[in-house]
């Protein structure tokens, strides 16, 4: 897998290709700007390695804690965090669960801290008033910008394909060195061991004049003797 610095590397010079495509095509710096930050956001902080302990996972700062359960209950490289669409859908309404809870909790303070200061009478009416016009306004804002949401969540696959792409092809091009390197050792073993000939072979080299020197000649058989044992002598009386 690329290290975050690689990642990193791929996200910033391939910027500039993102927006000059996103331009081109649209001819709207709004538009432009909406691919391109969300692109770089997702490239920098909301990839899919937040599902370890990583350099995008490092760079939420003081927030990265509410990505803990989304590290214990992921599995890396997995399809819910690294798939196609889906890594990206899963993390977004992870982060706007989150968003959520904070915002449930700035109305829920802010309506209690409104009565204290005799602002309001009742605090729960005013927080499930706040709730309801929170809803609203998130509800309008696809309607009354949709090419802009639809830029956004481009940028942010984007984004996300980008870093899936990069471990993907760096995975195969191992594997393919780890299924050529046995292959070529054996080659190489083959290669460097000498032609064995046969002697029944036509084409069998003779042996030179200078290794028939060399090689040791074997004992013709009038100098071979037997082994004499020692004379018997008689014992004297």
């Amino acid at each position: 897998m690329p290290s975050g610095r690689t990642h990193d590397s791929i996200t910033l010079w391939s910027l500039p290709l993102i927006a000059g495509l996103t331009f081109a095509r649209t001819q709207s710096s709004s538009l432009t700007l909406c691919v391109s930050g969300s692109y770089l956001f997702s490239g920098l902080m909301f990839g899919p390695d937040l599902d370890v302990y990583s350099h995008q996972y490092k760079r939420w700062g003081l927030l990265r804690w509410i990505w803990l359960p989304y590290r214990q209950s992921m599995r890396h490289r997995s399809f819910w965090s690294h798939g196609f669409l889906a890594g990206t859908i899963v993390r977004v309404a992870y982060l706007l669960i989150w968003v959520g809870l904070f915002g449930a909790v700035g109305i829920l303070t802010g309506a209690i801290i409104a009565q204290i200061t005799g602002t309001t009478n009742d605090w729960s009416s005013l927080t499930q008033q706040w709730c309801s016009d929170s809803l609203v306004w998130i509800g309008r804002v696809p309607q009354q910008y949709p090419n802009e949401a639809i830029a956004i969540a481009l940028g942010l696959e984007l984004g996300a394909m980008s870093h899936a792409f990069a471990d993907w092809a760096l995975s195969t091009y191992r594997r393919t060195l780890k299924q050529r390197s046995p292959k070529s050792a054996v080659a190489s073993r083959q290669s460097a061991l000498p032609p064995v000939l046969s002697p029944l072979e036509g084409n069998a080299t003779k042996p030179s004049p200078l290794t028939k020197r060399s090689l040791p000649s074997p004992p013709s058989p009038q100098t071979q003797r037997e082994p004499q044992l020692p004379p018997f002598e008689r014992k004297r009386e």
